[in-house]
């Protein structure tokens, strides 16, 4: 070998026909991590060994066959590029380390992949939230899901189970896709009592569970995994249906691919799971608005409740007149206070869990009307996300009671058990009732129809705090403040839904303006 191919920048090996190292500069050496006596040595035991072995299959023949390629190397972890030139009675291999482009390549490779991966997750989940705004019921919403998922070819099957209401299993309620084995192996844990699903496990946290490799996750019982492999089931995706604090339910996705979900993905189920939820929680406030009977149960509240607490701090009689949701978690509660001065409202408050912020609203003589943020999981909230209506609630020193309306289907009797088993309530009666359908009914439909949500938000929230009366009991900027808004923008939800409401109410031909 001369001079400058033992100096060259790139590996250099000079080999006899039959496959014999002649020569090798010091880059080869380094780069095939061989010791100095490779000389004489024989190819096959000094060049490391790659899966197709296409430096060897040169030298087989009577004669060297010239060849380029690249090939991985396990044991040096290195992607290297082999030229094989044959000389006289030999041959001449140059070698070149090209990890770093292979890899930045095959990075390039995944992210297209990913993207367009991605762009088709995007258009499934686009469709089931289109669908699911249409939903009318639980079982369509489930199997919505399911079929969307199960039935694409990106995942091998989808199901979906809902919490059984007054208990912590979880309710197959539908199915779609090759399941196999592995389904059947996932329903079976469910039954078990001594093992946990990764479904189970995002009902439990409100949070998005994965597990891939499938068969590598200690997170997955040991059947499941089992029948995974079998199956060609590689990947597992579970996915909570969240409306604020309330766990709904929950989506099993399942795929082929060790890494099937990647953090975009993860992201974009989570919008699934949150508008999943609210669609179940929606689907029920429909129904008992529709609804011409009614359940109407009332519940004793112990102690440990936010507003008990609070009326027998004060050692008065509490009236909820009405509660705005504000966030996942948060409810602004309007409440009539009797025999009690509301100016220590903020004293005594100050000093109660669960209460963020309070205010006078109006004072009277024997009492008077006070606003209260109210934080964190609360049988108020509880009541609103299981899609009931809050009629009447009265606290009077340390106790209370709540009646509430719920439409009369089946799962009544099991949310009673849910309320009273997650917050210090008890069940006390059940009744049905009819409710007739009114002028007035069809008239609070109407404006329903025509004010967005914002809207109603802004108008309840005002009309709570007697921002109408005269003399107002809340100026604009307190009620602003409670709705984490700018005066401004309360006037103009204000003035937008007063019109509407005017519109319904003196002209019922009159179409409420488009600009609002």
């Amino acid at each position: 070998m001369d001079n400058r191919l033992q100096h060259a920048p790139i590996g250099v090996l000079d080999v006899s026909s039959d496959g014999i190292i002649t020569d090798v500069n010091r880059v080869a050496r380094s780069l095939i991590d061989t010791a100095d006596d490779a000389v004489d040595a024989p190819l096959a035991e000094v060049f490391p060994r790659s899966v197709e072995d296409s430096l060897l299959i040169a030298f087989e023949g009577e004669s060297v066959t010239d060849t380029s390629f690249e090939e991985y190397y396990p044991d040096l972890e290195r992607w290297l590029d082999v030229s094989v030139v044959s000389a006289g009675d030999g041959g001449v291999v140059y070698v070149q380390d090209v990890t770093d482009r292979r890899r930045y390549k095959q990075s390039l490779e995944r992210l297209e992949q990913e993207r367009k991966r991605t762009a088709v997750i995007e258009d499934v989940l686009s469709e089931i939230l289109a669908e699911l705004v249409g939903a009318t019921s639980r079982e369509e919403i489930a199997e919505t899901i399911c079929r969307e998922l199960g039935e694409t070819e990106l995942y091998e099957f989808a199901w979906v189970g809902e919490r059984d209401l007054g208990s912590d299993d979880l309710v197959i309620r539908a199915v779609a896709g090759e399941s196999g084995e592995t389904f059947a192996a996932v329903r079976d844990a469910l039954a078990d009592d001594t093992v946990t699903t990764p479904e189970e496990r995002a009902v439990e946290s409100g949070c998005v569970q994965t597990a891939q490799p499938l068969a590598d996750s200690s997170q997955v019982p040991e059947s499941v995994r089992i029948a995974g492999f079998a199956d060609g089931v590689q990947s597992a995706l579970a996915i909570p249906l969240l409306y604020g604090s309330s766990v709904h339910g929950v989506v099993g996705v399942y795929a082929s691919g060790t890494e099937a979900f990647s953090d975009r993905e993860c992201t974009s189920f989570e919008t699934l799971g949150d508008v999943a939820g609210f669609a179940v929680t929606a689907v029920r406030n429909r129904n008992l608005l529709l609804s011409d009977t009614v359940a109407e149960i009332t519940f004793e509240i112990g102690d440990d409740s936010v507003l008990t607490t609070l009326s027998q701090a004060l050692d008065s009689k509490l009236e909820l007149k009405g509660v705005v949701p504000e966030g996942d978690d948060t409810l602004l509660c309007f409440v009539s206070v009797e025999d009690a001065d509301v100016e220590d409202i903020g004293d005594v408050t100050s000093d109660t869990d669960g209460i963020d912020e309070s205010r006078v609203v109006r004072k009277s003589e024997d009492g008077g009307t006070v606003e209260i943020t109210v934080q964190g999981p609360t049988p108020l909230l509880a009541i609103s996300s299981l899609g009931g209506t809050v009629r009447r609630a009265n606290f009077d020193s340390g106790s209370g009671r709540i009646v509430v309306e719920f439409p009369p289907d089946g799962d009544v009797r099991r949310i009673a058990e849910t309320i009273s088993r997650e917050h210090d309530v008890t069940f006390v009666a059940k009744e049905e009732r009819e409710r007739s359908v009114t002028t007035a009914r069809e008239f609070q439909d109407d404006v329903n129809d025509r004010l967005t949500d914002r809207q109603k938000t802004v108008l309840q929230t005002a009309y709570l705090a007697d921002y109408f009366e005269s003399p107002r009991g809340s100026t604009a900027e307190e009620v602003a403040a409670s709705l984490g808004i700018t005066g401004s923008t309360l006037l103009y939800h204000l003035r937008a839904g007063q019109r509407k409401l005017l519109d319904a109410y003196l002209d019922g031909n009159t179409q409420p303006s488009k600009d609002h």
